[in-house]
């Protein structure tokens, strides 16, 4: 019981249901729109983290929350909880953040989407963990790793997966540039083992199994 109140993933569950819980007393009194990021974004700094942990719907909130489970409770096997927090926030709120900003320069990507858009979710912080499974991943250690390709040919590498795992999971209202932007980071994250919290008898960061 004590190690799963410790875990990362189990933390990150509460701090989003009581985000949640949060965003309905304020719909209560019509301040639900603090919660989410939109340009201009240093108009509600606070948004840029609050916008990582809320969420549009209960149904939106379920979805992530199991791909949180699923996702968290591999990498925190990986990392420390001060890490695996870290990136989370570090990532969904740089997803967030490039989603509005490149909306609010070029406009909408998608023919009838609006120009002006709010995002809420913890969707590409989540997607940072899956992409940080797949770039530490011990089989992508071996194919990547073992032919020695250059820096520049594996962030290509990166962003052709972050790419097509978007255009595969995509579906009507996603922020897709969020969702590339998250598991992009992620993915050049696990190549540098950026969450290993030291080196392997071998002197290399452990891999994934």
């Amino acid at each position: 019981m004590r190690a799963l109140r410790r875990s990362p993933t189990l933390v990150t569950l509460a701090l989003v249901l009581a985000v949640f819980a949060c965003q309905e007393l304020a719909g209560l009194l019509g301040w639900r729109g603090l919660f989410a990021l939109s340009n201009p974004l240093l108009s509600r700094p606070w948004t840029v983290v609050t916008s990582v942990y809320a969420h549009a719907s209960v149904s939106h909130l379920v979805a992530n929350a199991v791909a949180l489970a699923l996702g968290g409770l591999l990498v925190e096997r990986l990392t420390t909880s001060a890490r695996f927090h870290a990136f989370f926030v570090s990532v969904g709120a740089l997803a967030g953040v490039t989603q509005v900003a490149l909306v609010g320069v070029v406009g909408p990507l998608v023919p009838g989407m609006p120009a002006q858009v709010a995002v809420l979710g913890a969707s590409g912080a989540i997607l940072g963990l899956y992409g940080y499974l797949l770039g530490a991943n011990r089989v992508t250690e071996l194919l990547v790793g073992g032919i020695e390709l250059e820096p520049r040919f594996q962030l290509a590498l990166g962003v052709l997966l972050a790419g097509l795992v978007t255009v595969l999971t995509a579906n009507p209202g996603a922020a897709l540039i969020a969702h590339f932007t998250g598991l992009l980071l992620g993915f050049l994250a696990g190549r540098a083992h950026l969450l290993a919290p030291g080196e392997n008898t071998q002197g290399r960061p452990p891999a994934v199994e």
